[in-house]
């Protein structure tokens, strides 16, 4: 006899088996990997609790509504470390208690976070990339983060001191038990990535590395021995991600007039404002405002569309100090410039 079997809602069938975007947010392939993470990705640097002293610059209370509204944006590559906000811990502990308000959350969010300088403890062992940093370091950020994983694990430096063969058999072993998903480095260079694909290959082992997170900004593209890693990456199937891809906020119309700077602008709070804005960067600094005021598009939203143009280039990572700011900078996400756009770009960047 043939039973009546009650059909699955039609709805159901509306689902495209394909989904390329979330909340209307772009999201791309992670080097060569089959993770896809957000164009727009959440840097939470700033993050903490400051009433402790821990020099972060944005208490729970905005760091909840800016996670929220990540989600609401589609903005789910949220990018932290360790030894974030003075190597107290507290950006992950940030996340970890929006998590535990929000636990059904949890799988839409792609949590990276980095370990490698001391933190955890407070002998030599805890510190550089040692099997027993790396797993202790791990553990440690799993309880503040209150995850029972890390979707993407960074080491955060190079360690010259401790063999390669020690640091990767230790992430297989995090991998085997589901502790960590995916595995990048930070602030290596082309040389240093050359080695580990060296050992990876010799190893064979299977969660090789698939993003490189260095610093990285359309003024002045990469940074001192890191020149040519975003080749290199574009080459060998690995996501390059930018940190400081706003140069410390200057391509935010923050500092179209120097002079107006106040204490709480970065580079014056850092000491570099005056080297940062030198009359060449000036120069380029005000072309590219005036292409961005051209196209109904702000300073920031140009910097970033440019980005995610790059050969190589993974989702962009700025951080947000407000709401309006994280909109401004989901926004760019979804930013396409023209072959023309692209090119009157190039032309001001490439001004001696």
């Amino acid at each position: 006899m043939i039973m009546n079997r009650k059909r699955p809602d039609k709805s159901f069938y509306k689902i495209p088996f394909n989904i390329e975007t979330y909340n209307g947010m772009p999201y791309r392939r992670l080097g060569n990997s089959g993770l896809r993470v957000s164009n727009i990705g959440l840097g939470t640097w700033k993050m903490g609790y400051p009433e402790t002293g821990d020099e972060s610059r944005i208490n729970e209370s905005t760091a909840f509504a800016l996670l929220e509204k990540a989600i609401d944006l589609g903005v789910t590559f949220w990018d932290t470390a360790n030894r974030y906000n003075n190597a107290s811990g507290n950006s992950e502990r940030i996340i970890g208690a929006w998590l535990k308000k929000n636990p059904r959350q949890r799988r839409n969010v792609v949590v990276a976070t980095k370990m490698g300088g001391a933190m955890d403890g407070i002998t030599p062992n805890h510190n550089g990339l040692s099997r027993i940093n790396i797993l202790e370091s791990v553990y440690a950020s799993l309880e503040r983060l209150q995850s029972d994983h890390i979707d993407l694990l960074y080491f955060h430096a190079f360690d010259q001191a401790t063999p390669i063969e020690e640091s990767l058999a230790a992430i297989e072993d995090l991998v085997r038990q589901d502790v960590v998903r995916y595995f990048g480095v930070s602030n290596f260079s082309v040389e240093q990535l050359h080695g580990y694909r060296k050992v990876e290959d010799a190893m064979g082992v299977r969660c090789r590395i698939v993003a490189v997170q260095n610093q990285f900004d359309i003024l002045q593209g990469e940074y001192g021995i890191y020149r040519g890693v975003l080749d290199h990456a574009a080459k060998n199937g690995i996501a390059f991600i930018g940190w400081s891809p706003m140069a410390r906020g200057l391509l935010t119309r923050k500092y179209l007039d120097p002079s107006k700077a106040i204490p709480g602008d970065r580079l014056l709070d850092e000491g570099i404002l005056e080297k940062a804005t030198s009359p060449e960067v000036m120069k380029k600094l005000h072309q590219l405002a005036a292409l961005a005021e051209k196209w109904n598009m702000e300073l920031n939203q140009l910097a970033i569309a440019y980005m995610l143009t790059l050969t190589g280039m993974g989702p962009i990572i700025a951080a947000s100090s407000n709401v309006e700011q994280l909109v401004s900078n989901a926004a760019a996400g979804v930013i396409v410039l023209s072959d023309e756009q692209k090119e009157k770009i190039q032309e001001i960047l490439l001004l001696a």
